[in-house]
């Protein structure tokens, strides 16, 4: 008889066959085919759902069972029974202080706190008087417009004897009229009808009328075309506008330069022939920053003021022909005005020198004077105006 060996004894020492120990688990198989069809993030997706509800679930029932379970009545000293608020009230307050009656809670007059103030700030009122403003060292008409939250159109409009619509004209302890509201300001004349004066500025006789400035009413004013209305009282006009009043330089042509004599001693007889300009344009001048008025047509400033140094050179812009050579009564100091023969006209203003004379023939990147601050000037700087065919050009639109 053979003996069987005691398996109990030797069950630790049998090795398991290779496959069987290799064999993956159950749920890791399960695991694999859902990833081989794509189905494994889904998975994670739906069980981090059903953990999330769960744990809510947990939650909701630890706050139901420990904080918001009350007694439903509360001895008082005399041993009476207070009824607490009904289910709904119940309802409203599902979390609160437990130390905190929800009853009192309800109806405390304590749960929202205001600070009682002294003062009452009153919003600004819009202002129906005009006023006055003291120009200050390096104001412009811009800076003055935005201060008071104006146009600067409205700046010009409104002091049309201080400033005839120039705004180079602006120098320091000038008196402004500086007007409530965004429009023109008018000095009534004898024989004014108050239609005509409304449809020179676009507006109605009714928007002069109903101004509260204007100390103006519909029922004594009488007649529109004759209102009773007395000479020289200015009258605000809101929302009014008017074309600028043109303070700028002609075209000067080479054939007719002399229509530039009611300008200054500058004007120049006629020049028959010279070089025609090509059409492009090298930078007037040997700094590129502009200091002072850029192009503005709302400012009536239909060119741009170039900083530099007294004496920085001043270069031609294009070839051309001098036909204005001098001073400039309109306040532009000493100037230079160019003819290209093509339609094209450049000025050069406020020059400290200039070494060219009417007549003279240029050509492009020629050193026609040097950079000053002559005529009515806020500093050293050129004032270059282009234009075509009488019509200013912005110069930004011609450089890079």
């Amino acid at each position: 008889m053979v003996n069987q060996p005691n398996l109990d004894e030797h069950n630790s020492d049998i090795q398991q066959p290779p496959d069987e120990a290799k064999k993956p688990e159950r749920w890791t198989v399960l695991w694999l085919r859902l990833l081989w069809m794509g189905l494994g993030e889904r998975f994670l997706q739906i069980g981090s759902v059903v953990v999330t509800l769960i744990l809510l679930c947990v939650v909701l029932w630890i706050m139901g069972t420990y904080y918001l379970k009350t007694d439903s009545v509360q001895p008082t000293e005399t041993g009476a029974e207070d009824t607490v608020k009904p289910a709904a009230i119940e309802a409203v307050l599902p979390y609160f202080n437990p130390d905190f009656s929800k009853t009192d809670l309800l109806f405390s007059n304590e749960g929202i706190f205001r600070f009682s103030q002294n003062h009452t700030d009153l919003p600004a009122k819009p202002r129906s008087e005009v006023q006055k403003y003291t120009v200050q060292a390096n104001d412009t008409v811009i800076g003055i417009a935005e201060k008071f939250n104006l146009s600067s159109s409205t700046i010009l409009w409104g002091n049309p004897y201080t400033l005839s619509d120039n705004p180079h004209l602006l120098t320091e302890g000038m008196e402004l009229n500086i007007l409530p509201v965004d429009g023109v300001y008018y000095e009534w004349h004898d024989g004014d009808g108050l239609n005509g004066v409304a449809e020179v500025y676009g507006v109605t006789p009714e928007d002069i009328i109903n101004f509260a400035g204007n100390n103006l009413s519909a029922e004594t004013i009488g007649d529109y075309s004759r209102p009773n209305i007395q000479a020289g009282t200015w009258l605000v006009v809101p929302g009014g506008s008017r074309e600028f009043i043109n303070w700028s330089a002609p075209l000067i042509t080479r054939e007719n330069p002399a229509v530039a004599t009611i300008y200054g001693p500058g004007a120049c007889e006629a020049v028959m022939d010279g070089p025609l300009g090509s059409g492009n344009f090298v930078w007037p001048t040997s700094e590129t920053w502009i200091s002072g008025y850029d192009y503005s047509p709302e400012t009536n400033h239909r060119a741009i003021d170039i900083y530099g140094q007294i004496g920085n050179p001043i270069f031609a812009a294009d070839a051309g022909v001098v036909v204005y050579a001098g001073w400039n009564d309109w306040g532009y100091g000493n100037v230079v005005v160019l003819d290209h023969g093509n339609g094209w006209q450049t000025l050069y203003a406020h020059l400290d020198s200039y070494n060219v004379q009417c007549g003279y023939y240029v050509m492009s990147a020629d050193v026609i004077g040097g950079l000053g601050s002559t005529g009515n000037s806020s500093g050293p700087h050129l004032h270059y105006e282009m234009r075509y065919n009488g019509v200013p050009q912005n110069p930004h639109n011609f450089y890079n």
